[in-house]
C-alpha cells in the first residue's frame, strides 16, 4: 500500500471499508481508549488537544509514523470524494497525485476576505499575531500571508493528501510557526471552543504553504457525512424545552450555545440548514405566547414537525395570490397566525 489516509477522531464511527482508511484516535491522552490506535505515543502533543484539535494527529503522523508513501488526512465525518460523491480509494489518490503535488479539499469562495470572516467567529488578534510569526520566521512567505488573508478563497476542515516528503516539510513549517505563536497569545480567556485557535488557524495556514511554493494542487469534492455533535445536542435541547412549552427558556439555550459555539449553525455543521428554521420558531412562538395567540404550538409542540410546518407555509406563502383550497385549508387548520406570515415574509429564504 502506498496511501495511507488516516481519518481523525475523538468519538466512535464506522469507518470506511478499505483498509487505505486508518483511523486515529486524536487527543486520546488521558481519555478512554476508542480502541484505535492514538496519537499520545512516542513523540506527542496529544495533551494540547484542547488548542490544536486534529493537528495533535497531524504532529504524531509526522514524528512517530513509519512510512514513506502518500499521506492523507481526513475526519470521521468529512472525506474526499469524486464527481458522483463517492468515496475515493486507494487508486484514486495515487492516479491524482501523478499528476498534482497535493491534494486538499475543494477552496471556498467567501462574499467578504478571509480576515473579516474569521474576525466574526473568532478573536482577529490571533490572525495578526500569527501574520507577524510568519514574518519573523519565514519573510519569504509573508506577501503570500497577506495576499491569502486578505483574499476570498479558503480551504476547509485541514483536509489534505501529500508524498511524505512535502507532508515532513509542511509539518516542519506549521509547527515551528504554532510554537513561536504559542508564546505570545493569551487564550486563558477563551472558552472551550476558542481555544482549539491552532486548528481554526492552520486552515489557512495551508493555502499559504502551498501558494507560497508555487505547488499544484488538486482540489477535490468533499462529503460531510454526518451533522456536527454539537449541532445535534442544541436541536435535541430546544426540542426537549419546546415539548414542555418553555419557549423563552428555548430562546434563551439557543442564543447561549450559539455565542460559545458559532459554529453550529455553519452549512458544514447544520447539514440540513435548519438552525434558521429553528431561530424563527423560536421567536414566533414566544410572540405568540406573549399576544396569547393559538398558533404553532397549537399546531405540535415537536421541533421536527414544527420545522416541516414552516417550510409548508413558505411554499404556500410563494404561491401569493394563487392560493388552490387546500392550501388555505391548511393555513386556517394548523392555526397559521398573521404574525406568523408576517415575520415569514421578513425572513424569506
Amino acid at each position: 500500500m502506498s496511501t495511507r489516509i488516516y481519518v481523525m477522531t475523538h468519538k466512535k464511527f464506522c469507518p470506511p471499508d478499505d483498509p487505505a482508511y486508518i483511523p486515529l484516535h486524536v487527543g486520546r491522552a488521558g481519555k478512554e481508549d476508542l480502541g484505535y490506535m492514538g496519537d499520545d505515543t512516542g513523540e506527542h502533543i496529544s495533551e494540547l488537544n484542547c488548542y490544536y484539535g486534529e493537528l495533535t494527529g497531524l504532529y504524531w503522523l509526522w514524528q512517530n509514523l513509519d512510512f514513506d508513501g502518500n499521506i492523507g488526512i481526513c475526519h470521521y465525518r468529512r472525506y474526499f470524494v469524486d464527481e458522483k460523491r463517492e468515496l475515493l480509494r486507494e487508486a484514486d489518490y495515487e492516479r491524482i497525485l501523478s499528476d498534482y503535488d497535493v491534494m486538499t479539499s475543494r477552496a471556498m469562495t467567501l462574499e467578504e476576505p478571509y480576515r473579516a470572516y474569521y474576525g466574526q467567529a473568532h478573536n482577529i488578534r490571533d490572525l495578526t499575531l500569527e501574520g507577524e510569526v510568519v514574518r519573523a520566521l519565514y519573510p519569504e512567505d509573508y506577501p503570500v500571508f497577506e495576499a491569502v488573508m486578505n483574499g476570498k478563497r479558503h480551504y476547509f476542515g485541514n483536509l489534505m493528501v501529500m508524498p511524505r516528503k512535502l507532508f515532513d516539510a509542511y509539518c516542519e513549517w506549521l509547527f515551528t510557526i504554532f510554537a513561536e505563536l504559542g508564546q505570545r497569545v493569551d487564550v486563558s480567556g477563551y472558552d472551550d471552543y476558542h481555544k482549539r485557535l491552532f486548528g481554526f488557524l492552520s486552515e489557512q495556514l495551508l493555502l499559504v504553504w502551498i501558494t507560497a511554493r508555487g505547488l499544484k494542487a488538486y482540489e477535490s469534492p468533499f462529503r460531510i457525512t454526518d451533522e456536527k455533535a454539537e449541532t445535534q445536542e442544541l436541536k435535541l435541547a430546544v426540542g426537549a424545552l419546546l415539548k414542555q412549552r418553555k419557549v423563552s427558556e428555548a430562546r434563551a439555550l439557543f442564543y447561549g450555545i450559539l455565542k460559545v459555539r458559532p459554529d453550529v449553525r455553519l452549512e458544514h455543521s447544520d447539514l440540513l440548514g435548519e438552525i434558521p428554521i429553528i431561530e424563527l420558531i423560536l421567536y414566533i412562538c414566544e410572540c405568540e405566547q406573549a399576544r396569547g395567540i393559538a398558533g404553532m404550538l397549537s399546531y405540535s409542540d415537536n421541533l421536527r414537525e414544527l420545522i416541516a410546518h414552516v417550510r409548508n407555509v413558505r411554499g404556500i406563502e410563494k404561491k401569493g395570490a394563487a392560493l388552490e383550497k387546500e392550501d388555505a385549508d391548511y393555513l386556517r387548520e394548523t392555526k397559521v397566525s398573521d404574525l406568523m406570515l408576517e415575520v415569514l415574509a421578513r425572513n424569506g429564504e
